[in-house]
């Protein structure tokens, strides 16, 4: 028998006795993986964040506006060493520092850019070697430009493909106050809540997302239609196509809730209802919302999320978030803007926040009051110092009679 014959008899002696070949589609592991996808997250860029996080996100939106409008709302005190100026070129422009602006808004454009981009920048726009106007800028349009030393030399601002370079050597004073937030990763560029909280904030606008599906089905899961045809077959196509057609267009949405299903015959519907693993997604959402308002530092009771009891009352909430998140916020906002105007105004000018004007820590002030006026060892000087105001010519003796009349 000739070689090749021999090796033909071989193989096929091989391929009888080896099991069945088993057929196997290409796509079928992307079918598998299918089922277990990867999440999907909002990008970490400065539009996708404020559009998901700000634009259509309640607990998002309504942390920034609280923070914003509460530490714009804070009143500055400027010091020169130790004593406070009640008439200053820096406090006229803060109170009125553009056109188009007064003081409050032009901080809560700046402390909103701060809280959603992580990022914050103020122009200071200087005509003649004096400061006239200042400008919160945005953001996603600035770009810094590093130097030699790994600072910024100058920053540029585009906006329609027209770009404008902000030096920092100008005169009298750096153009751009460059604030941000701590970023371990990142040597120039801030770190946002709205980032730290991106998947919290995707978590609870996909439930949001899946109320509103709920409610276009008339507030139900959607249920199944058996069609027992006997020896008639399966639908056809066309009849398919059109019970499809129907459904969707008579029988869905708010607006046809309740309305009767006409079923033709050997048609059978089957309502499914809600199990109790998917009624969990209505809790997932409030533990999502707490994870937003944690991000941001406000108290979850300030901002209605139920289950929250942390806080005795809404007094304590509102008063833990002006301590922790907005007056820290204010108090380092004033040392940047006072570092950066003491090339104009020198080193000793600087700004401060007038805390007793702020209704929240009213309860807080009247325990210090009531404290400071009890000690019998203080005089009248220093009583007055430890509640922030100015000595009296005679105010160096000690007087017990508001004491003990107390």
């Amino acid at each position: 028998m000739p070689n090749w014959l021999t090796s033909l008899a071989r193989l096929w002696g091989e391929r009888l006795a080896s099991p069945p070949e088993a057929k196997r589609s290409r796509t079928g592991p992307l079918i598998a993986l299918q089922t277990g996808r990867q999440p999907v997250w909002t990008p970490r860029n400065y539009a996708a964040l404020a559009k998901e996080g700000f634009v259509t996100n309640a607990v998002g939106y309504r942390c920034v506006r609280m923070i914003a409008e509460a530490a714009a709302s804070v009143e500055w005190l400027l010091y020169e060493d130790e004593h406070e100026l009640t008439r200053h070129p820096l406090l006229d422009l803060l109170a009125r520092p553009n056109p188009a602006q007064d003081g409050r808004s032009l901080m809560e454009a700046f402390y909103g850019h701060l809280y959603i981009a992580g990022n914050a920048y103020m122009e200071a726009a200087s005509l003649d070697g004096t400061v006239r106007e200042l400008h919160a800028l945005r953001p996603d349009r600035m770009r810094v430009v590093m130097g030699e030393s790994g600072w910024p030399d100058a920053y540029e601002y585009t906006i329609g493909g027209r770009s404008v370079r902000f030096n920092q050597d100008a005169a009298p004073l750096p153009p751009i106050m460059h604030m941000r937030m701590f970023n371990p990763t990142d040597d120039h560029y801030g770190l946002s809540p709205l980032e730290a909280a991106a998947r919290a904030v995707d978590i609870h606008n996909a439930a949001g997302g899946w109320n509103k599906a709920l409610l276009d089905n008339s507030a139900r899961p959607s249920g199944a239609l058996i069609y027992n045809g006997g020896d008639a077959g399966g639908l056809t196509e066309e009849q398919f196509d059109r019970l499809k057609t129907e459904l969707e267009t008579s029988y869905q949405g708010a607006v046809n809730a309740g309305r009767p299903l006409v079923l033709e015959g050997g048609l059978d519907w089957k309502p499914l209802s809600l199990t109790p693993r998917d009624m969990q997604h209505i809790e997932l959402k409030d533990v999502a919302a707490r994870d937003i308002a944690l991000a941001f530092g406000v108290p979850p009771m300030l901002l209605g999320i139920p289950g929250d009891n942390t806080f005795a009352n809404y007094a304590e909430a509102n008063r833990t978030f002006w301590r922790q998140t907005v007056l820290p916020l204010v108090t380092r906002t004033a040392a940047a803007i006072s570092h950066w105007v003491s090339p104009v105004w020198g080193d000793r000018i600087m700004l401060g926040l007038d805390a007793d004007k702020i209704e929240a820590l009213s309860g807080e002030r009247q325990a210090l009051w009531t404290r400071v006026q009890q000690a019998q060892f203080l005089t009248v000087n220093e009583k007055r110092m430890a509640v922030g105001y100015g000595p009296l010519p005679d105010g160096d003796r000690i007087d017990n009679a508001a004491a003990k009349t107390a």
